[in-house]
């Protein structure tokens, strides 16, 4: 048996999308984050926007070694968070906002409010 045969492969043949967040960390310099395999979705990676995982998140990159793509996913990210806190009726924090203001400018700048039926007497 040769040593390749017991080295894992570099990339790992999955046929699912990775997630990866690129993240700033000041005068330190920024570098993607790491994450386990299962919370390398895209599940995974709004799970750790909305709890404050990342210090200054800068972009988000999904790709598909499976299938041979990669895209910058940074605007349907933000749209989604913008989107969650909206239909929560609360603004986006201030940990999320930057990143949310640079990817999706032209989300809701205020709030949806909810319709109020008035009765007709």
């Amino acid at each position: 048996m040769s040593t390749s045969d017991l080295s894992p492969p570099l990339v790992p043949d999955l046929d699912q999308a990775v997630f990866m967040v690129l993240d700033d960390f000041g005068p330190l310099g920024r570098a993607w984050r790491e994450v386990d395999e299962e919370d390398a979705d895209l599940e995974g990676v709004l799970t750790n926007f909305f709890t404050g995982q990342y210090r200054d998140p800068v972009q988000v990159v999904a790709f598909n070694a499976g299938e041979g793509w990669s895209r910058d996913v940074s605007a349907d990210v933000a749209q989604t968070i913008r989107r969650a806190y909206g239909q929560r009726g609360e603004g986006v924090p201030d940990f999320l906002r930057d990143f949310v203001d640079q990817h999706d400018p032209g989300g809701d700048a205020q709030l949806p409010l909810p319709l109020i039926r008035r009765s007709q007497s």
